[in-house]
């Protein structure tokens, strides 16, 4: 599917952005749209709409990879291996003091964890034919070409919180509707938490794409 730009930035610009797009916004859009096109040219576009939504919830609308907020301290408290959660520190690789900030949630989608970041890594490393040091350089989860791959691949697989796209948005052979959850998609990143609200934001980025 090749996605009709010109009328996506003129719907989006009025639905979601009060009437006003930045420029970052749209490099940020240009790049999931990319992505998309890429990974997908004739996949389910409620795919790529839940994407987008994700994208605009997390990042505070500014469609940018952000680095989560929040002191050293309340990451290590968060996150760490001396914080509120110890035994989920462990279990997912920050075993370090340090750790909790060091891999504190950065993207799209706020990846978190050592583990994860190690994870995110492998797969980059695989998709782009050479190494990613996502443990190394953190920090690199924010950069736009990765941040895009990591949110698709992270929704897709299932990778961030074990539930996908494919369990929420589905069709059968003929190309029937079986699976519609919009709410039950938030599930693939925060459990229910504003899900109403992202499945909004889901359904007005799927009218700008031409399917609502």
């Amino acid at each position: 599917m090749r996605i009709d730009r010109h009328a996506f930035f003129a719907q989006v610009r009025t639905s979601l952005f009060s009437g006003a797009l930045a420029t970052g916004q749209v490099a940020g859009l240009n790049a999931l749209l990319d992505g998309w096109e890429q990974r997908h040219p004739a996949g389910d576009v409620r795919w790529l709409a839940y994407g987008l939504a994700t994208a605009y919830h997390e990042t505070g609308r500014c469609l940018q990879p952000v680095r989560e907020r929040g002191s050293a301290s309340y990451c290590e408290n968060r996150y760490g291996i001396a914080g509120r959660y110890p035994a989920r520190a462990r279990r997912l690789g920050n075993t370090r003091p340090g750790d909790g900030d060091r891999y504190r949630g950065r993207g799209f989608a706020q990846l978190t964890f050592k583990a994860n970041y190690a994870a995110m890594a492998a797969h980059l490393g695989r998709v782009r034919g050479q190494p990613v040091d996502l443990v190394g350089s953190p920090e690199l989860a924010c950069r736009l070409d990765l941040a895009v791959e990591i949110l698709f691949y992270g929704m897709e697989s299932g990778a961030f919180t074990g539930r996908s796209l494919a369990d929420c948005f589905s069709r059968d052979a003929a190309g029937r509707i079986t699976r519609d959850d919009w709410i039950g998609a938030r599930a693939i990143i925060n459990g229910r938490d504003r899900a109403a609200l992202v499945a909004g934001y889901g359904r007005a980025f799927l009218a700008a794409l031409g399917e609502g």
